[in-house]
């Protein structure tokens, strides 16, 4: 009988996760609180663990990768996003880097378009207005939101989660545009329109949609300028990365009545806010969860031991990430 792999995990998975792994694989108990990268990396090299399943809360940058144990073979991101990993640091040193692709492209479709609705009508609004009591009617004219159906709608980055997003819009009326470094096919575009340069884009956008990896290139890109060009009363969501974002501006744009209102699931400063945000009433924000059902987050952590257990058989990645 095979020997069943070793690995460590940083976080605890879903229950059907957790019981594949004590199933199928020799690992400790799931932690009762998320690991660091040292408490991690003392964990694999104490159980010469050939694989680790991280998440954000375990990064690994240049410096962390040369401190891998030596058993390990595989880093197994429970994420489509590889912010937390210095992938081309790893990979240099011989191990491989997995991520879990395609298996949340809709329930993250799904927050986006939450987003866009919660703050197009005010979602934030009526719901404290509610928990302190109601109390009132409100006037024919009074916290007056805005409709979502027939509106047109910009997609900045036209992946698979731009492309969930851009057909779920189409079932509400909308008319879809989207910038992205290349057209897609018309198959793929299913009827929305792309617009080459991001400038000519933002003005005939009543509703703009980011859905762009972050990097040093995409760093604040969303800034006064950028902000400024959209029509006035437009509606912002990011459900993307935080760093894509210059929170000043987008605190300025809200303030000012710019923007009508936004819809954020992710921020700068995660798990911490700037609390300028937080007191904005035309804001509606949830805490990074767009992969967070029972569903998604199963066949992440499903995908990641498949990862697992390819390595460990001999065998490339299911889906392997370079640099």
């Amino acid at each position: 009988m095979a020997a069943r792999p070793h690995i460590v995990r940083s976080v605890r998975l879903p229950e059907a996760v957790e019981a594949r792994i004590a199933s199928e694989f020799d690992a400790p108990p799931p932690p009762d609180k998320p690991l660091d990268t040292d408490t991690l990396f003392r964990l694999a090299e104490e159980t010469h663990a050939e694989a680790m399943l991280v998440t954000h809360h375990a990064a690994i940058n240049a410096e962390a990768a040369q401190r891998i144990p030596s058993s390990v073979k595989l880093v197994a991101t429970v994420s489509v996003g590889l912010d937390h990993l210095d992938v081309a640091a790893i990979t240099a040193r011989g191990i491989a880097v997995s991520n879990t692709p395609d298996v949340l492209t809709d329930c993250n479709a799904d927050l986006a378009m939450l987003l866009i609705l919660a703050a197009s009508r005010r979602a934030a609004e009526y719901t404290a207005l509610v928990r302190a009591g109601w109390g009132r009617d409100l006037g024919m004219d009074e916290m007056l939101g805005q409709r979502v159906s027939g509106k047109t709608l910009g997609i900045v980055g036209m992946g698979r989660i731009g492309q969930a997003v851009a057909r779920r819009a189409r079932g509400f009326g909308m008319t879809v545009l989207y910038n992205n470094r290349r057209r897609l096919s018309p198959e793929k575009e299913e009827g929305a329109t792309w617009v080459e340069h991001l400038d000519d884009m933002l003005p005939r956008c009543q509703i703009i949609s980011l859905h762009l990896p972050g990097s040093d290139d995409t760093d604040g890109m969303v800034d006064a300028a950028f902000l400024a060009k959209l029509p006035k009363g437009a509606i912002f969501v990011n459900a993307a990365r935080g760093r894509l974002v210059n929170e000043d501006a987008l605190i300025d744009a809200l303030r000012s009545g710019h923007l009508a209102g936004a819809g954020l699931d992710v921020c700068r400063n995660e798990p911490h806010p700037d609390p300028r945000l937080l007191e904005l009433p035309n804001l509606f924000m949830t805490p990074h969860v767009g992969s967070a059902t029972v569903e998604t987050r199963t066949d992440m952590g499903m995908l990641a031991l498949d990862n697992v257990a390819a390595v460990a058989a001999g065998k490339p990645p299911v889906t392997p990430v370079t640099a």
